[in-house]
């Protein structure tokens, strides 16, 4: 697959999506880049604003298995990853795989349950394997985590911890639409009686895994010349010299943000990475893993105004 033909593929996955959502075009080109990454994103956003549906209406559109857990504070571990149960009939244990045996995993309100059952993920977003009872069983090479998140509700929620945070390609902020949009949304979405599944909103299938895979191998192709690669270096590494910040990000940052350029310039129909690539993809990337220090905090300051300053500060290759 050409970069020409990625680039395709991306406008047609857009534009079926579009018939489900109203808006939210950024976030939609997050997943994009983050699928063909081989990332996972976390949206946070109020309740209501489409988070659900959208990550639905993309795995219908590029063909991946769905599933949704819905994290609540008694759920345990064993409820995600799956048992092996006794059978009484055979007197033999069989394996009973759970929810996260998919490829397209919604991970509804992921900061409702214990930070237990958060790490039940950990192995199966770095990985892509589950270990139960010693075994290892392996998911698909296209599995992919898409967590929500509410902001505003601080009552009955752990938080996830930087180590797990880190683990998530982009944290995109999901806000409520404009008026014009919220308008749509009120005239479309009002006239219906139940909830939808996005095939009902015609939402067609774009593609298939052979599809994914040669985009995927077509991403990896793109060049990064040495210029875009010191610059990715040297904005990591300034976050970690700023007085308002106190931790800046990893190195696993640097080389997530690497194969996020290859894949947002592929989807701009371009075989090389430019440092506008860098530049667009940068906040949704750092915002989960920068930590304000105690004086940002109480000077005012957020970490967007913070990632801002950095990216202008960082001079970029021309």
């Amino acid at each position: 697959m050409t970069v020409d033909e990625v680039q395709a593929l991306g406008r047609a996955i857009r534009a079926e999506i579009g018939k489900a959502v109203v808006g939210h075009d950024g976030t939609v080109d997050l997943l994009l880049v983050a699928l063909f990454a081989g990332g996972h994103i976390l949206l946070e956003g109020p309740p209501g604003t489409a988070k659900t549906l959208i990550a639905h209406s993309f795995a219908q559109t590029v063909g991946l298995d769905f599933g949704r857990i819905q994290f609540t504070p008694d759920l345990m571990p064993g409820d995600i990853i799956g048992a092996n149960l006794f059978n009484f009939q055979t007197s033999t244990f069989t394996l009973t795989r759970g929810p996260i045996f998919t490829e397209l995993l919604l991970a509804d309100e992921i900061n409702r349950t214990s930070p237990k059952t958060q790490a039940a993920l950990l192995e199966a977003m770095q990985e892509r394997t589950v270990t139960i009872d010693g075994e290892s069983l392996a998911l698909s090479n296209r599995f992919m985590v898409v967590a929500t998140q509410n902001p505003i509700e601080q009552q009955g929620v752990y938080p996830l911890p930087e180590a797990q945070l880190d683990r998530f390609l982009f944290k995109q902020t999901v806000s409520y639409p404009s008026a014009g949009e919220e308008r749509r949304i009120v005239a479309t979405h009002g006239a219906r009686q139940a909830a939808m599944s996005p095939a009902d909103w015609g939402v067609a299938r774009c593609a298939d895994a052979a599809t994914i895979d040669a985009a995927v191998a077509s991403v990896a192709a793109v060049r990064l010349v040495d210029e875009v690669t010191d610059y990715i270096v040297a904005l990591i590494r300034a976050t970690r010299d700023v007085a308002d910040l106190e931790s800046g990000a990893s190195p696993r940052a640097g080389a997530m943000l690497a194969g996020a350029a290859r894949a947002r310039a592929a989807l701009d129909g371009r075989d090389f990475v430019i440092p506008d690539d860098v530049k667009t993809l940068a906040p949704a990337l750092l915002r989960h893993r920068l930590i304000l220090s105690p004086a940002a905090e109480i000077g005012g300051r957020g970490i967007e105004d913070v990632v801002a300053q950095i990216i202008e500060t960082v001079e970029a290759p021309r």
